[in-house]
C-alpha cells in the first residue's frame, strides 16, 4: 500500500521543511519505491509509492488535474475497463489507475467515488476553494487519518507522523479502547482525541472551521436476485467468486496466499490456481503460507492445508506456532506502535518467520480469507431466515423451516421462534451471549460509559424496514469493517493485503439472494459448498467448523506468570480507569488452573496495557496520575526519528 501525507497551514505559512524531513523518515519504510511531492504556499503533500501492478510503476503522483486540483491515490481499480470505456475521450487502455481516477473526478466530481470498485483511498486538495477531500472504498481496506487542530489540517495513511510530530500530548479516546476490548472500535475513531479516521464508503470535506462527512454509496436493500433452481445460484456464485479472486491476482510480482486449512482460504487458493492455469491471472506465481500447532488436539490444520498443497503440487511455507507463543511485556527496544494492534503480545518469532517468507519469495501482495465466515454463512444460525419469513408473512414456509431447523439443531421449534423474535426487541446488553459481555475485570464506571462499544455496537432488527437478513448482513459487514480498520499497516517488510470475500460485486450478489441459499438446516455454507464441489478437496468442503485455539494462550500465561504478576502491581489501565487489578489477576489465576477464561479479552487487555505503557514513555499521553510504572525506554521514538532525520542524505531529500 502506497503512503499519502499532507499538511495544510490555515494561516498561510509555508510548511516547515524540517517538519517534512521528519515525516519523510517515517513514511519511507511503508513506501520504498520513490517519492513525489507537491509544495505550494501553505500546503505540502508527500506521496511514497509501493508498486504492486505494472500500471502503478508508470504513475507519477501527486497528480495535477486540469482544474488545478491535486490528487493522490493509493489503490487497485477492479473496474478499469468499464471506467475507461465511459471516459474513452480522455483515456486509453494503458491508462494508470491514478489517471483513470483523475479523469473520473474531472467528469463526475465526488459522484465518481461510487463508481470506483476496488480497494482504495484518495486525497484531493483544491487550492482555489481552499478545501480538502478525503475518501475511502466501501470496506475501508486502506487507512486514511486526519487531524484538524487550530491553525492546521494534517492527513496521512499512517498514524505515526500525526501522533509523534504533533508537538503535544493527547487525550486517550476511551471509546476506541472499549471497542478494542469488545469487537473492535467504530471506524471513525482512533486512540487519540483529535485524530479521526475516514469511515468506509464515505468522503470527508475539510475547510477552515468546517468538516462534512458524506456517505457516497451503500448496498441497495431493494435489489433481489431470484432463480428457478439451485444450479443457477451456484453458477452465479462461481462466476462472482472467480471474478473476485481474479481481480486480486492483478500483480506483477508473486502473490502470497494465507492457507489455513479452512474453507475460506482453501477456496481462494484453489480458485486462484484454476484462473492461473487458464492464463487469466496477472501474477507470475502464487505462493502459500500456513500455520500449524501439533500440540493442539483440536486445532491442527496441517492435515487439511496439505490436502490443498497435494492438489496444487506445491508445498508452501509452514510456520509452527505451538512453541513460540508467549506474552512480551518488555518495553525496551520496542518499536513505536500507534495503536494496540501494533503491539506484539505474542513472540516475535512468528512474525520473523512470516517476514522471511515474504522477503525470500519477493511477495508484495498477501491474499486473506478474512470475511468468508460472516459472508458465506459460517455460523449456522436460522434466525435471519426465520425472521425474513415472519416479516414477509410467509407463515407456511416459516412452519416448515422451523421444523427443519428444530430437527437439525435438536431443539424445540418454539424455542427457536422465541429466540428469533427477540431480535426485534431493543438490545439489552445483559442478555447478550457471555462471550460478548464486558470482561469481569473492567471498571464498572468504564463499562457504564461504553456499553455499546464493549458489546460490539449491537443493533436490533427493525420489523418495518428491509429484510431482516439484509439488516443482519450489514451488521456483520460493519463488524468486519471495524476489524479491518484496526489492522496494523506492515512495513518490515511492506506488503499489501487483499480480501476476496470483500469484493463489492460478490457481496451485492450474496446480499440479494434468499438466505435459504446461503445456509440451510444442517448445512452451513450451503451455497459455497455446492458451488465449489469438485474444485476444493472434499475433506475441506465437508470438515467440521474449526476450533478456536486457546491452549497456547493459556500456556503463555503460565510461562510469563512472574512478569504478569509484576505488571498487575502497577497497571496503567487501572490508573486510566479501564481495569481493576484484583479482578484481573483473579481471572488469570482461574485460567492458569485450567478453568474457563475469556482468552481474547485477556490478550487484548495485556496488549492495551503494554501499548499504554509504551505510549506513556514516549510522552504521547499525559499520565492520569503518578504510578509505579516500568522504567522508560532509553531512546524514545521521537528521539529516534530526530537521529534518523539528521543522518539522511541530501540526495534522499531531493528524490522524487
Amino acid at each position: 500500500m502506497s503512503v499519502q501525507f499532507g499538511r495544510w497551514n490555515l494561516d498561510g505559512r509555508p510548511v516547515d521543511p524540517a517538519y517534512l524531513w521528519k515525516v519523510r523518515g517515517m513514511l519511507a519504510p511503508y513506501g520504498p519505491d520513490g517519492e513525489g511531492t507537491y509544495i505550494e504556499d501553505s500546503v505540502a503533500i508527500l506521496y511514497r509509492p509501493f508498486h504492486t501492478t505494472k500500471e502503478s510503476r508508470r504513475e507519477t503522483q501527486p497528480v495535477l488535474l486540469p482544474s488545478g486540483e491535486v490528487l493522490t491515490w493509493d489503490g487497485r481499480l477492479d473496474n478499469r475497463e468499464d471506467l475507461i470505456s465511459s471516459l474513452r475521450d480522455r483515456l486509453s487502455i494503458d491508462s494508470t489507475d491514478a489517471a483513470i481516477v483523475a479523469a473520473a473526478y474531472g467528469r463526475w466530481g465526488t459522484d465518481c467515488f461510487a463508481r470506483l470498485i476496488g480497494d482504495w483511498a484518495l486525497a484531493i486538495w483544491n487550492p482555489r476553494e481552499r478545501s480538502l477531500i478525503l475518501a475511502k472504498d466501501f470496506i475501508g481496506t486502506r487507512h486514511l487519518y486526519y487531524a484538524a487542530d487550530e491553525g492546521m489540517i494534517s492527513w496521512s495513511t499512517i498514524l505515526d507522523p500525526l501522533v509523534l510530530l504533533a508537538g503535544r500530548t493527547f487525550t486517550l479516546e476511551e471509546e476506541y479502547i472499549a471497542g478494542w476490548l469488545g469487537q473492535f472500535p467504530a471506524t471513525h475513531l482512533t486512540p487519540y482525541v483529535g485524530i479521526s479516521s475516514v469511515p468506509p464508503s464515505c468522503f470527508v470535506c475539510l475547510k477552515p472551521a468546517r468538516k462534512v462527512v458524506t456517505k457516497y454509496w451503500d448496498f441497495d436493500p431493494g435489489k433481489k436476485v431470484r432463480y428457478e433452481n439451485d444450479a443457477e445460484y451456484e453458477e452465479h456464485f462461481r462466476i462472482a467468486f472467480r471474478e473476485s479472486v481474479r481481480r486480486r491476482l492483478r500483480s506483477n510480482s508473486p502473490i502470497l496466499a494465507e492457507l489455513s486449512g479452512g474453507m475460506d482460504s482453501s477456496s481462494i487458493v484453489c480458485m486462484a490456481d484454476t484462473i492461473l492455469a487458464e492464463g487469466r491471472g496477472e501474477t507470475p506465481r502464487l505462493d502459500t503460507v500456513s500455520y500449524y500447532d501439533d500440540s493442539e488436539p483440536n486445532w491442527n490444520e496441517k492435515p487439511y492445508f496439505t490436502k490443498v498443497e497435494e492438489k496444487r503440487g506445491r508445498t508452501g511455507c509452514h510456520i509452527h506456532i505451538g512453541t513460540t507463543r508467549s506474552f512480551s511485556l518488555e518495553l525496551k527496544n520496542r518499536a513505536f506502535a500507534s495503536t494496540p494492534a501494533g503491539v506484539d503480545t505474542q513472540s516475535n518469532e512468528i512474525g520473523r518467520q512470516f517476514a522471511d517468507c515474504i522477503e525470500l519469495q519477493a511477495n508484495r501482495v498477501v491474499l486473506s480469507g478474512v470475511g468468508g465466515d460472516e459472508v458465506m454463512g459460517g455460523v449456522p444460525t436460522p434466525f435471519a431466515e426465520l425472521l425474513d419469513l415472519t416479516a414477509s408473512g410467509r407463515f407456511g414456509s416459516l412452519a416448515r423451516q422451523l421444523n427443519a431447523w428444530a430437527k437439525a439443531l435438536r431443539r424445540p421449534w418454539f424455542h427457536l421462534l422465541f429466540e428469533a423474535l427477540q431480535e426485534f426487541l431493543p438490545v439489552d446488553v445483559s442478555r447478550l451471549p457471555p462471550q460478548v459481555r464486558p470482561a469481569s475485570w473492567l471498571d464498572q464506571v468504564f463499562i457504564s460509559r461504553h456499553q455499546s462499544a464493549l458489546a460490539g455496537y449491537p443493533a436490533r432488527i427493525k420489523l418495518f424496514a428491509s429484510l431482516p437478513s439484509f439488516q443482519e448482513n450489514l451488521t456483520s459487514l460493519n463488524a468486519l469493517r471495524r476489524q479491518i480498520g484496526c489492522s496494523a499497516t506492515p512495513s518490515k517488510p511492506a506488503y499489501e493485503k487483499r480480501y476476496p470475500f470483500f469484493d463489492r460485486t460478490l457481496l451485492e450478489f450474496v446480499y440479494a439472494i434468499p438466505r435459504g441459499q446461503v445456509i440451510r438446516p444442517g448445512q452451513r455454507r450451503s451455497l459455497m459448498r455446492r458451488a465449489l464441489d469438485g474444485m476444493v478437496p472434499n475433506d475441506l468442503l465437508h470438515r467440521r467448523q474449526k476450533s478456536f485455539v486457546s491452549r497456547s494462550s493459556l500456556r503463555a500465561i503460565a510461562t510469563t506468570w512472574p512478569e504478569l504478576i509484576k505488571m498487575n502491581q502497577g497497571m496503567v489501565t487501572v490508573s486510566f480507569g479501564i481495569t481493576r487489578a484484583k479482578e484481573f489477576i483473579e481471572a488469570l489465576q482461574e485460567g492458569r488452573h485450567g478453568r474457563q477464561l475469556n482468552v481474547v479479552a485477556v490478550c487484548r487487555t495485556i496488549g492495551i496495557e503494554t501499548w499504554l505503557r509504551s505510549s506513556l514513555t514516549e510522552g504521547i499521553f499525559a499520565r492520569p496520575r503518578a504510578g509505579d510504572l516500568q522504567e522508560p525506554v532509553s531512546t524514545t521514538a521521537r528521539e529516534q526519528f530526530e537521529v534518523s532525520s539528521r543522518t539522511m542524505s541530501s540526495a534522499s531529500w531531493l528524490w522524487k
